[in-house]
């Protein structure tokens, strides 16, 4: 088994740099990740306002600061991408 793993990780190649072009199955994932974060975001914030425990409420205004974080991140990393393939005039 343990064989298999290590030639299975011989075989894979890496890839220096992102295709140039997005799949479908990329961009239906991309917005999904985006979806994720959102959501969690918005549902921790919400949970945190309705929590009575300052600890409680701690943890979840950090966790939704996580997904924040997660999900600007996501959308500038497509916007430098984006930026960088457009053509300049």
């Amino acid at each position: 088994m343990q064989q298999q793993q290590m030639t299975m990780k011989q075989n894979q190649t890496i890839m220096q740099q992102p295709p140039a072009v997005i799949s479908t199955k990329d961009q239906l994932y991309i917005s999904d990740m985006l979806s994720w974060n959102l959501l969690a975001m918005k549902k921790a914030h919400f949970f945190a306002q309705q929590c009575q425990d300052p600890e409680i409420r701690q943890a979840l205004e950090t966790a939704g600061n996580m997904h924040q974080k997660h999900y600007q991140m996501i959308l500038n990393h497509l916007q430098t991408n984006q930026q960088q393939q457009m053509p300049v005039q």
